[in-house]
């Protein structure tokens, strides 16, 4: 895939409010209201914005955080950014394709990897393996 380059209206045009106001302003949904959260079937989740697959569900747990959350993200799906707002230092995921904040990494997940990729379930659109 080649990089998404929209306009801030084609963004409104083709997003819903929330996944607008998390994928291009940042946002944050409230934690435990995606229902992502609790999907369990096999397949991936892609970027709401664009298409990427970003996450296997096998690198999905749970982690009690509120947050859909993955150990692992695909080869090359996430870029990351330092993020310093709310008075703290953590680092941000984006999709790689298109740019669409997902939400941030933290060193605090399981095996094999150590990582919990916490995303906005609203950056997130699950498709079931068939």
């Amino acid at each position: 895939m080649s990089p998404v380059d929209k306009t801030d209206d084609e963004w409104r045009a083709t997003l819903t409010p929330k996944q607008y106001a998390v994928l291009r302003k940042h946002d944050t949904e409230h934690p435990g209201t995606s229902p992502l959260l609790h999907e369990h079937r096999p397949g991936v989740f892609v970027c709401a914005g664009c298409g990427q697959e970003l996450f296997s569900s096998d690198a999905k747990y749970e982690s009690g955080s509120g947050w859909p959350s993955f150990y692992a993200a695909s080869d090359h799906a996430v870029g990351t950014a330092e993020d310093s707002t709310l008075g703290m230092r953590r680092v941000e995921i984006h999709c790689s394709q298109c740019g669409g904040h997902l939400g941030h990494v933290f060193p605090d997940g399981p095996q094999p990897t150590g990582e919990r990729y916490c995303t906005n379930g609203a950056s997130l659109v699950f498709k079931p393996e068939e």
